[in-house]
């Protein structure tokens, strides 16, 4: 009786190991999964007692702070004018909510104001800099470029294969799409989404820009499937170039002594290189006027020399 008991107690635990395992978030990879008495997978995000809903998209402030953690334990065809992400990665302060908090600070005090894409929008300040509201990114340009092939592809076939890819992975609503151009090797993808009309259930197309971003350059956050494998009619996509430009509801307030910095330089430089040219044309033209003198001087003495001949 005590041998079967224990063989039972081994399947259990066999069981009981195999649901464990099986306890993941499948759209977060930096995230801690365990089952509670009722069996059912709860999962939070690493570092901290956030619960995450892994049936949809993690906001992108909460990954970029799960980020974070490994890094502390070690210590250490025209372009939108829209905001680059140049800052790259820091530790956000989130809300409660998974959203950027309007503010954001680093250990030095410096601190700067955000868009909803946790994109800085403003000059960089001191405690003192105040943000009155986190404004929303409502533009998303994505800017592609494929490696070289022997033929592009069709523009209506990479249309539809990156719809359904924004769809199917990214959780995307197609009306959110606004756009997607094709002039090989470029690619150009247009994501729209107002506050108004975004719905609690819809992703966030700030989310949607991170997670691609991140599959593109083969760091995925999902938890499986982990790697992008992304075709059009069975031939491979491999794209080497990608950019994001961020573009919000409001303009970017950022001081204009940059702004006049950058004037003067390109008015110095205009100015040097005019400078320039009038000089290069005044020696051209005072070279021209000494090559007409000499020519007069000796055609006049070709005319007085033989006068000198004569009794």
């Amino acid at each position: 009786m005590e041998r079967l008991f224990g063989v039972l107690l081994g399947l259990i635990l066999v069981v009981a190991s195999s649901a464990q395992n099986n306890c993941t978030c499948a759209t977060n990879k930096w995230t801690v999964c365990a089952q509670d008495v009722s069996g059912n997978c709860s999962c939070t995000l690493v570092g901290s007692d956030h619960k995450v809903d892994c049936s949809t998209l993690t906001s992108k402030c909460l990954l970029m702070k799960a980020q974070m953690i490994p890094l502390k334990e070690k210590r250490f065809w025209g372009r939108p004018r829209g905001l680059l992400d140049n800052d790259g990665i820091y530790n956000p302060d989130c809300e409660d909510s998974g959203i950027f908090k309007a503010r954001q600070c680093n250990q030095t005090d410096t601190c700067w104001c955000v868009n909803t894409a946790g994109v800085r929008r403003t000059e960089k300040g001191d405690k003192s800099l105040s943000c009155d509201e986190l404004v929303r990114t409502s533009w998303i340009y994505i800017e592609l470029k494929h490696k070289r092939r022997s033929s592009a592809f069709d523009v209506l076939d990479i249309g539809n294969a990156l719809k359904h890819l924004f769809e199917s992975r990214y959780k995307l609503h197609p009306k959110y799409i606004a756009a997607i151009k094709y002039n090989s090797p470029l690619i150009q993808i247009r994501l729209n989404q107002h506050d108004s009309e975004k719905s609690r259930c819809d992703v966030d197309i700030a989310d949607v820009a991170y997670y691609f971003e991140k599959d593109v350059k083969d760091d995925s956050i999902f938890h499986s499937n982990s790697t992008l494998t992304f075709s059009v009619n069975g031939d491979a996509l491999d794209i080497e170039k990608l950019r994001i430009y961020y573009i919000d509801e409001k303009p970017p307030e950022f001081c204009m002594r940059q702004l006049v910095a950058g004037v003067s330089a390109v008015v110095t430089v205009v100015t040097l290189t005019a400078g320039f040219g009038i000089a290069v044309l005044v020696i051209l033209r005072w070279l021209r006027t000494r090559k007409y003198e000499k020519v007069e001087i000796k055609e006049m003495g070709e005319i007085r020399a033989p006068n000198l001949q004569l009794p």
